[in-house]
């Protein structure tokens, strides 16, 4: 089933694999757009197409709808996991209301542009319900500084939820969607209001494994040593890391992004960052956000069993956020390090899971370079994570 409708609220999903980005385009966006009246598409593909007239074709079919999006490191459709592919989101009816922003330029001003973008949920009339949704470039610095951007202008009653745009693993450059437009180091947002709830779940499914380190200098998203040690070398040394993980780039980042850090400042842990890079000069560490100075870090792992029932508890929890009410559909933002967890079998089932949770209702999302889920608190980036936006 690709759309489910009540009186007032409808969501649509369409999906294409067809090599073609004209016809990808115009065959997701047939498929999602079945019904009238339709208020935003977002779009998620591959960097693999021709972006620009990927978007053309889709805004030709929608007649100009409201567009946000960005490419990524795999897509989620209602047929399963792909990769060089398009999967596009329609909302529509008279029950929702949605407004759109953009900011550029935004690994020089991150916490401007958060606060640029959010500023889009002034435009909303009033409903009972709200999300900012958020599609960001996270290789452009500290994302963390783009959701205290977009809470200072939202505030603590608006949550926040999306995804950072991929790049099929490349780690190279990332590209958001606006509109007709294909931009990079960019944040694209929209503020999403509704007659019905709409629950956020956020689970990671990652193990601490022996004891924690201290992050002895660090200066925003670098950690330069652990236990007064390099940090490249002692993430190396106790992950017993293959002999070409010391010297190749692409060589560590593979082996990385399925072994990342869990931090905490103060005894409270703050979460999961992916460690997204090295430099063999200096012998450091890059992760996608800020990484505290005397705080403490534990290695992490993971297995195919601890990743799927992070999956089921981030759907349970975005569907018993909106009561008894049947969900519309499901979007979800599933971080790319769970995906080199579970593999090509695991995201089969990953999907299942998720579709069988979702009751009949359609699901879309993608796989990203960093999560965003905020329903308390100023935090809200998470990396090595599953989100789950349940529409109702």
């Amino acid at each position: 089933m690709t759309t489910l409708t009540d009186t007032s609220r409808w969501l649509g999903v369409g999906y294409s694999d067809d090599p073609d980005p004209k016809a990808a385009g115009t065959a997701a966006a047939d498929t999602a757009l079945r019904e009238a009246d339709p208020k935003l598409l977002m779009v998620f593909c591959s960097d693999s197409y021709d972006l620009e007239a990927l978007l053309a074709a889709i805004n030709e079919r929608s007649g100009g709808v409201p567009l946000i999006g960005c490419s990524t490191a795999g897509q989620i459709g209602p047929s399963g996991p792909g990769d060089a592919s398009v999967v596009i989101t329609a909302l529509g009816g008279s029950g929702f209301s949605v407004s759109t922003a953009v900011a550029t330029g935004v690994s020089s001003r991150l916490r401007e542009s958060g606060a640029e973008v959010a500023a889009c949920i002034q435009a909303l009339d009033s409903r009972p319900h709200q999300v900012l949704m958020l599609l960001s470039d996270a290789l452009g610095g500290d994302q963390q500084e783009v959701i205290r951007g977009a809470y200072g202008v939202a505030g603590a009653g608006i949550p926040l939820v999306g995804g950072c745009a991929g790049d099929d693993f490349k780690m190279q450059g990332t590209y958001q969607f606006y509109g007709n437009r294909v931009v990079q180091d960019a944040v694209v947002g929209a503020g999403i209001g509704s007659d019905a709830p709409l629950g956020i779940g956020v689970h990671h499914g990652w193990r601490k494994v022996g004891e924690p380190v201290l992050v002895t200098r660090s200066g925003g998203n670098r950690v330069f040593t652990l236990d007064d040690r390099p940090a490249l070398d002692v993430y190396l040394e106790r992950h017993s890391a293959p002999d070409e993980a010391h010297t190749d780039e692409t060589a560590f980042n593979s082996f990385a992004i399925t072994r990342p850090l869990g931090l905490s400042r103060r005894s409270a842990e703050e979460g999961v960052r992916l460690v997204a890079g090295a430099d063999f000069g200096d012998r450091s560490l890059s992760l996608i956000a800020e990484v505290p100075q005397d705080g403490l870090a534990w290695f992490m792992e993971g297995d195919v069993d601890s990743v799927l029932e992070a999956t089921d508890r981030a759907c349970e929890a975005a569907i018993g956020a909106i009561g008894d009410r049947r969900p519309l559909g499901l979007l979800t933002f599933d971080c790319a390090a769970r995906r080199g967890v579970l593999g090509d079998e695991g995201i089969s089932r990953e999907v299942e899971r998720v579709t069988r949770q979702a009751d009949g209702a359609p699901i879309a999302g993608f796989y990203s370079y960093g999560e965003i889920a905020r329903t308390s608190g100023v935090s809200g980036f998470h990396n090595q994570t599953i989100v789950v936006l349940a529409v109702s």
